[in-house]
């Protein structure tokens, strides 16, 4: 008899794991989403855009638990200088050694690892980004909003350039820079598009 329940018991658990909810896949919409750049320095700032190369999100529930994302580096481009001559020497800078290194390193990648939820729709997201190959944890808020098949969210991540070993004047690491010093963090603002698999 008890073998007869603790069998009937397992099978229970058996079904019940395979009828489990798994995360459903959401696919990033590369035409629809932006990713803004801005950076800092003494004497002004830069901003300019950036494109994914592919993205998804996993929703569970109505709730965010991950996500990975791939950026197409050579993207960069300048949205803030009048001068075609002027944008395409700044573009050039950042894709050289100095900065990011774009022939060597073609892709930067951000992974979700965990997204706490902090009521509505709005997450304390907890992740590794990935650039010029080195990998760094990063934590940042978002809103996710789920509208049937589609996602929207939005979110701002400030980065530290130094830590993936881009030190090209930065007041950390180099003296007597005066008014050429460029701030360590720099920022993206998100906006995702992605539709459900």
């Amino acid at each position: 008899m008890k073998s007869k329940l603790l069998l009937t018991l397992t099978l229970f658990a058996v079904i019940a794991t395979a009828f489990r909810s798994r995360p459903t896949e959401y696919v990033v919409d590369n035409k629809k989403s932006t990713l803004v750049w801005t950076a800092k320095k003494v004497t002004g700032s830069h901003t300019g855009n950036i494109t994914l190369s592919s993205g998804s999100l996993q929703i569970e529930g109505n709730a965010l638990k991950g996500g990975s994302f791939d950026i197409d580096m050579s993207t960069i481009v300048d949205t803030d200088l009048k001068s075609e001559k002027d944008r395409n020497k700044l573009v050039k800078d950042l894709k050289n050694k100095d900065f990011f290194d774009v022939e060597k390193f073609p892709t930067a990648k951000l992974d979700i690892l965990s997204a706490a939820g902090k009521g509505g729709n709005n997450y304390d997201i907890k992740g590794n980004l990935t650039i010029k190959g080195i990998t760094q944890p990063i934590q940042f808020p978002a809103t996710f909003v789920i509208n049937g098949a589609s996602v929207n969210a939005t979110a701002k991540v400030t980065v530290d350039r130094t830590k993936y070993d881009i030190k090209y004047r930065s007041g950390s690491f180099f003296e007597n820079l005066g008014d050429k010093v460029i701030y360590d963090d720099f920022e993206l603002d998100v906006s995702l598009v992605a539709n459900q698999k």
